[in-house]
């Protein structure tokens, strides 16, 4: 008589059960051991426009006026997406977005300080992400996290000349 219904998680599995999944294991290219080993499933993570609020209360006032500005450029590109989701090209696209539409200023240095922001907005976001337990540090997607580096950005702002230039780079003596 085979038990069925909520009952059949109490009688012991028979030999033949246990051959059968062990079979089904061994087809799989995994063991027991694997099994346990494996992470446990982490929650879904939560959307950018429900984990910024989160952050921008944990951080203090000077950080959150820093970076509000650009969690509200996330929030308006990718509100709805997973903190998750986005893919390092993803990443670089939106500071590219970000460069090219500041608002010019006389001491603009082409969207430079925009990008830099952006990333150090994103870096403290994934980091509390990570802190929460909400993403691995492997799979960050941010600019430091395991899948990709930060965007290369331009050469210091003023007074800074490229080596082999008639001037040398600051802090160069000699």
């Amino acid at each position: 008589m085979t038990i069925t219904g909520p009952d059949a998680r109490s009688a012991a599995p028979g030999q033949a059960v246990v051959d059968a999944a062990m079979l089904v294991l061994e087809r799989m290219g995994l063991t027991p051991a694997d099994l346990l080993a494996a992470p446990a499933a982490r929650p879904a993570a939560p959307t950018f426009a429900g984990y910024i609020p989160v952050v921008s209360a944990l951080v203090s006032d000077g950080c959150r006026k820093a970076y509000g500005s650009y969690w509200n450029r996330v929030v308006d590109q990718w509100g709805s997406r997973g903190i998750d989701e986005p893919t390092p090209s993803e990443i670089r696209q939106l500071v590219q977005h970000v460069r090219a539409n500041v608002v010019p200023r006389r001491n603009s240095r082409g969207g430079r300080s925009a990008a830099e922001h952006l990333i150090a907005a994103l870096r403290c976001l994934y980091k509390h992400a990570e802190e929460d337990g909400l993403i691995d540090p492997a799979d960050n997607p941010g600019p430091e996290g395991g899948q990709a580096a930060p965007p290369a950005l331009d050469p210091p702002g003023r007074g800074w000349h490229a080596p082999g230039r008639d001037q040398p780079r600051r802090g160069d003596h000699g």
